[in-house]
């Protein structure tokens, strides 16, 4: 179902996501901070402080190094604060958006290498016409927005009525599972930070 507030989450999270390492990097793109803007437009406050700590948790000790493309909590929280805006209960809601996240991050692996013909092409423009380099960043950045917005539109708006459907129909000792694995994820989280404190006070 389409809604205004719908569209501009999936608006807002397709820009924030150029935070991450195309344009601005601003930590935005950040789940502490993505999430809880996001929960201003959903209008549950609440639930973005939750799923940004949680996201932010979760995500805490993978970093982009080398060829290392870590999962985007941009799109994590997105997904999740939008499934539940639409009906879903948080922690599915949760579940599916981490594994969007994953998904997304595939996708990106797969946008980084197809755009190398792109970018040769860019490049014999730029030797020919130098001024042409701006051209080609805002071609570059309006197409990487538009295609994030559509993947998450799409994906929010196919997986809403299933989620719906999934949640009338899953077995009570299914949902208590999830319910207690959305519950676990700071746990994980935190787990994670500790060996990183015990290096520090070596």
């Amino acid at each position: 179902m389409m809604t205004p507030a719908l569209f501009s989450v999936c608006v807002l999270a397709a820009l924030l996501e150029l935070d991450t390492t195309y344009a601005f990097q601003l930590t935005f793109s950040r789940g502490i901070i993505a999430a809880p803007i996001f929960s201003l437009l959903t209008g549950d406050i609440m639930a973005g402080i939750q799923v940004g700590v949680f996201t932010e948790l979760l995500f805490i000790d993978v970093n982009p190094l080398g060829g290392v493309l870590p999962p985007s909590a941009v799109i994590c929280s997105a997904t999740t604060l939008a499934l539940h805006m639409l009906g879903a209960e948080l922690y599915l809601a949760f579940i599916f958006g981490v594994l969007f996240s994953l998904v997304f991050a595939q996708i990106e692996k797969y946008r980084r290498r197809s755009r190398f013909r792109w970018m040769i092409y860019w490049e014999q423009k730029i030797v020919q016409k130098p001024t042409s380099v701006n051209r080609a960043i805002m071609i570059s950045l309006f197409s990487s927005f538009a295609i994030n917005f559509l993947l998450l539109f799409a994906f929010v708006w196919a997986v809403s009525p299933v989620i719906l459907w999934i949640a009338a129909h899953m077995p009570e000792r299914a949902q208590i599972a999830c319910k207690l694995a959305y519950m676990a994820v700071p746990w994980i989280g935190l787990a994670a930070l500790i060996p990183e404190f015990r290096l520090k006070t070596r």
